[in-house]
């Protein structure tokens, strides 16, 4: 368990209805911490879909993949270490992916968010979380590095000629949530 990072089953089901919904057979998740956000978008999967989880941390990966086998995912589900702008180029050649979850540094979505859309396909779906922040996001001139990673990741989604998208609040208070974009041709 890791402390201080709460993600509320409302939130993972959401994910996973996502992935149902667009019948998703891979998913890349960029930024796993534990393994939860994981686990429910693998249980979306069939049995040979197949979840790729980067997580910056060797100490957290392992976190990840122990909730990976206890939840008997290991078959579906596996987790790389390193940076995910250092491992996103040696996955071109396992793309496309049908859902892409970003939940990392939020200084680096803005290039997540173009490495999610090299490694889509037409109806892929690209999710991002923490795009509402308390509003911060919204202040001319955002407050700090992260603030402002997810501000420009705001912008990039609204203005791609790619993408389809929207942002809704999602947690219990409506301070933050997610941003869903659908990829198209």
């Amino acid at each position: 368990m890791i402390s201080g990072v709460v993600v509320t089953g409302k939130e993972n089901y959401c994910k996973q209805v996502l992935a149902l919904a667009c019948g998703a057979r891979t998913i890349l998740e960029i930024g796993a911490l534990a393994g939860y956000s994981g686990v429910w978008l693998a249980r979306a999967l069939p049995p040979n879909g197949k979840l790729i989880s980067l997580e910056v941390s060797p100490k957290h990966a392992e976190v990840v993949r122990a909730t990976f086998a206890a939840a008997g995912l290991s078959d579906r589900a596996e987790v790389r270490v390193g940076s995910g702008l250092d491992l996103l180029p040696t996955l071109v050649s396992e793309a496309p992916f049908d859902l892409i979850f970003i939940d990392a540094d939020k200084e680096n979505y803005p290039q997540y968010l173009d490495w999610a859309i090299t490694l889509s396909q037409v109806g892929s779906l690209i999710v991002a979380d923490n795009v509402i922040r308390g509003g911060s996001p919204f202040q001319t001139p955002p407050p700090d590095e992260n603030t402002a990673g997810i501000a420009s990741y705001n912008r990039k989604i609204l203005e791609h000629p790619r993408l389809v998208s929207v942002a809704f609040p999602n947690d219990d208070d409506g301070m933050d949530g997610f941003a869903i974009s659908v990829v198209r041709g």
